[in-house]
């Protein structure tokens, strides 16, 4: 007869005896189950005893994660959390350096588990460590001079002890000095630091910048652009990395009016640069990134790939202010922007106002603003009302004419002399490609907290996106005349430039030339053999025969795909959990049991090279339990996440499973195909239908290569029973050539 449900087998160690095995019943209180624990060993006064998970997080079992303990668990039994936490309380103020040394280490250990913390913290334990960084800064130059390198070691295990229980939220950020920013500023802008305290200072002053707006203004006044440049020009990635996310950190959470255009910085007539863009191009950040970490040596890791992700986001988002901004048509100086394509274009000089009456002064503007390929020939100024581009239409186009003037002049005169309707209007083509790669780069959006796409050609040049307009238009008036287009054909050409611009970027270019190279390659001959090409792996047959055999078909690959969802599940998916503190990692993993009937889920502490066991998971869900499976927007923890969280992406990827009592076991997907492969694993288990986008795409596929298998001529074709056997091995290897 099996054991109930209730009752776990365990075994429990304690320090000097032999580990004894228990039935530990899960409906008996935990202090019951402590209490007959010391009563085994003699041990007194039980409150003082707690019990932990007998592994690397030593975690402390509570009533709210006892369900976590499994058939064959080690316990420790241990002091209670309280006890630890007025002990290391006082260990930490010990007089002898070698204690309070492996006190903090201590310390920093336990401060993962938040029931530890959270008694810590009642006794004001983060109050004594910002007392212990703010006064041991004087002591640390002492020792530093005497060659005491503990004390470093000191430092940094007091500031990995901060960052922990930090972590847990369980306090505000807003309740530090300026007089602790200053000191954990003055780590950073040492020249010479322990590399493990300054990885922890710049972790903090990045949690104080997007936790706290009135931070940032306190941490805006210690730490420059400038002060943070020379750990970028190291060659610690991890420094660099979190260089990089105190940048990014500044960067998003300046406030507005740093991100103003100041026309005393730049003139008018060019293409504005923000305060922060200013400040970013002084300092030579792009290249010095480029040279450091990108051309690097040493391969950019996942965690420095999402920071310059976010740093390539937030730096075209600076356009979006002059993207959503409308032309004003009675501006003379922004007409004077109009004036200035016409003069560069037809190598005309403003004509003074006496030259020529009116009349004849409006109509040649008016044919030169035809030829340049505006909308409104009498007003083009019309034409940048529309938001989006706006100006930054505007700004490119000015940017093409003074930067790559024989192109610009070229495109303009070989069109503008035309007569047989095939001519490119530059104008027009202008505001609708910048609004295109405004729609490509997402300018405006929010980074996605899990995306490492990053282009490394756009940190080639300070003025990229501009750089990447002058590719596109020559691509555009290249693509134009190889369709033979007219104005009929604007969209057609438009929906070919676009696909040669995406497939090209998913090449991922080193350099904007090598970007221009790929485009070469992609001409519109091309991009039609690679959409028949495609057509023809996706041809549908539409004949009455073929669709009864379709849908006789279906079925049968709609279960194959359903199976294959739930295999998925059953290998499960490690899934990362967000924090404020992005590189502090977290993870945890989920699989379904082998009979589809439970979930297993638990916690990681680092994301798992293969498969997780069953047994390894501490939390499970019964399939019984799940009510709904609910997506995007709807779920709980996106209601709850910041506004950087709330980005169009997360969202998309962002499920929840509700089971009884109206409880959520949350998911973020860690991209769009286990999203997919997740809902409809989930929805399939609860007998509802698939419909994620990779269920069609994966139906079209298996229902093209069935049907053109059952299509086959195969009339006088003997198909063997068994399948051919495996050749025997070689003799020898000595024909295979290594390509390294």
């Amino acid at each position: 007869m099996p054991p109930p449900a209730d009752i776990v087998k365990v075994a429990i160690e304690w320090p000097g005896a032999f580990p004894k095995l228990m039935e530990i019943d899960q409906k008996k209180p935990l202090s019951a189950i402590i209490k007959e624990v010391c009563d085994g060993w003699s041990l007194g006064s039980n409150e003082n005893f707690a019990l932990q998970i007998a592994d690397s997080t030593n975690f402390y079992i509570t009533e709210k994660n006892r369900n976590n303990i499994k058939n064959g668990s080690i316990l420790r039994l241990t002091t209670s959390p309280y006890q630890t936490a007025l002990q290391l309380h006082e260990r930490i103020q010990s007089s002898s350096m070698d204690a309070k040394l492996e006190a903090l280490k201590d310390l920093a250990n336990a401060s993962r588990d938040i029931t530890f913390a959270q008694e810590f913290i009642n006794l004001d334990g983060i109050s004594l460590l910002t007392q212990m960084v703010e006064s041991g800064t004087e002591r640390y130059q002492k020792l530093q001079k005497i060659m005491k390198p503990c004390f470093g070691d000191l430092l940094s295990f007091t500031l990995t002890a901060f960052v922990e229980l930090m972590d847990h939220g369980i306090i505000s950020w807003d309740t530090f000095s300026v007089a602790f920013i200053k000191k954990i500023a003055s780590f950073v802008n040492k020249s010479a630091m322990d590399t493990a305290v300054l990885q922890r200072s710049l972790a903090i002053l990045e949690s104080m910048v997007l936790n706290s707006q009135d931070l940032y203004h306190k941490v805006a006044q210690e730490i420059t652009i400038g002060q943070l440049i020379p750990h970028l020009q190291g060659t610690d990635q991890d420094i660099q990395t979190y260089t990089v996310a105190v940048i990014n950190a500044l960067f998003l959470k300046a406030p507005e009016e740093k991100r103003q255009y100041d026309e005393h910085i730049v003139d008018i007539l060019d293409c504005p640069l923000t305060e922060m863009a200013h400040i970013l191009a002084q300092k030579q950040l792009r290249s010095i990134i480029l040279t450091n970490v990108i051309r690097n040596p040493t391969p950019i890791n996942d965690e420095m790939a999402h920071q310059l992700y976010v740093l390539q986001v937030l730096t075209f988002n600076l356009l979006e202010d002059r993207m959503m901004t409308k032309m004003d048509p009675q501006d003379q100086a922004q007409r004077d922007i109009i004036f200035e394509l016409r003069r560069i274009a037809f190598d005309v000089e403003c004509e003074p106002n006496n030259s020529g009456s009116i009349e004849k002064r409006k109509s040649m503007y008016t044919r030169d603003y035809k030829k340049l390929g505006f909308i409104n020939h009498v007003n083009p100024a019309v034409d940048f009302t529309q938001i989006p581009p706006g100006m930054l239409a505007l700004d490119n186009m000015l940017y093409f004419a003074r930067h790559h003037q024989d192109a610009y002049i070229r495109i303009v005169l070989e069109n503008s002399s035309r007569e047989d309707k095939h001519e490119c209007p530059f104008g027009r083509s202008s505001i609708e490609l910048t609004k295109m790669l405004c729609e490509i780069l997402k300018v405006g959006e929010l980074p996605s907290e899990n995306c490492h796409d990053f282009h490394p050609m756009f940190f080639t040049h300070d003025r990229s996106f501009a750089e990447f307009f002058c590719i596109c238009i020559q691509l555009l008036n290249k693509t134009w005349k190889e369709m033979r287009a007219t104005n009929e054909d604007f969209n057609k050409v438009m929906q070919v430039v676009r696909e040669q611009i995406m497939r090209a970027l998913s090449l991922k270019p080193n350099s904007l030339d090598q970007f221009k190279s790929r485009l070469q390659n992609l001409s519109y001959t091309e991009i039609l053999k690679i959409r028949q090409s495609e057509r023809m792996n996706q041809e549908d047959f539409q004949s009455r025969p073929i669709l009864e055999l379709r849908e006789k078909i279906q079925p049968e690959i709609m279960e194959l795909i359903k199976q294959q969802r739930l295999n998925r599940l059953c290998d499960g998916t490690c899934f990362r959990k967000i924090s404020s503190r992005r590189r502090q990692d977290k993870f945890w993993y989920c699989r379904l049991s082998p009979n589809h009937k439970v979930l297993h889920y638990g916690d990681l502490e680092e994301s798992p090279q293969g498969e997780v066991p069953h047994d390894s998971l501490q939390d499970k869900l019964p399939v019984a339990d799940i009510k709904a499976v609910i997506t995007g927007k709807d779920c709980p923890h996106m209601k709850e996440k910041g506004a950087l969280k709330q980005n169009k992406e997360v969202l998309e990827l962002a499920f929840s499973v509700l089971y009884e009592s109206d409880e959520y076991l949350n998911f973020i997907a860690p991209d769009k195909h286990e999203y997919c492969v997740w809902t409809d694993g989930l929805n399939a288990l609860l007998g509802k239908e698939m419909t994620s986008d990779y269920t069609k795409s994966d139906l079209d596929t298996l229902l093209s290569m069935e049907m053109k298998l059952r299509l086959l001529d195969l009339e006088n074709i003997q198909i063997p029973d068994a399948p051919p056997p495996i050749p025997k091995e070689p003799s020898n290897y000595d024909f295979v050539y290594d390509c390294n």
